[in-house]
């Protein structure tokens, strides 16, 4: 058995099932499939990724999920739409970097969906003190506008 084979239709997920899962998606040929279906299915999404250490990663991570949701028409630049999305971000980033480490070396690929007034934001990617002690990562932060 294919263990990425889905049991499911992508139509029966909801937004914060597929951020994660365009997020751990292996592939560009995946990642391609699952944002075919979904522009099919009518959802808004974009993907970036983020990297460096901590603190580097701290200061990244909001101005590139703000940039790739702007350019990609995901919310529009207003307060409430801006907030929810930062919201959802700070809810993800929580469940992927649960520990205060300073010298904490991240690598994330983010995935942002959004379906009516519902937002997600998934994360998946690996962080370390150590390039040998890589630890696989995963949050989700949902919110609505």
């Amino acid at each position: 058995m294919d263990i990425l084979k889905l049991d499911y239709s992508l139509n029966d997920l909801d937004i914060g099932r597929l951020a994660v899962l365009i997020a751990m998606s292996t592939s560009r040929e995946q990642e391609s499939q699952i944002k075919k279906t979904l522009a099919n299915l009518d959802y808004k999404f974009c993907i970036t990724e983020v990297g460096g250490e901590r603190l580097e990663f701290n200061k990244k991570l909001y101005k590139a999920v703000i940039g790739a949701t702007l350019n990609n028409k995901i919310i529009v630049k207003n307060s409430h739409e801006v907030h929810a999305l930062l919201h959802a971000t700070e809810e993800a980033k929580k469940g992927f970097l649960f520990k205060e480490v300073s010298s904490l070396n991240v690598a994330v690929k983010i995935a942002i969906v959004r379906k009516d007034h519902w937002l997600a934001v998934g994360m998946y990617g690996y962080s370390a003190m150590h390039s040998i002690t890589n630890h696989s990562r995963v949050g989700l932060g949902l919110m609505h506008i």
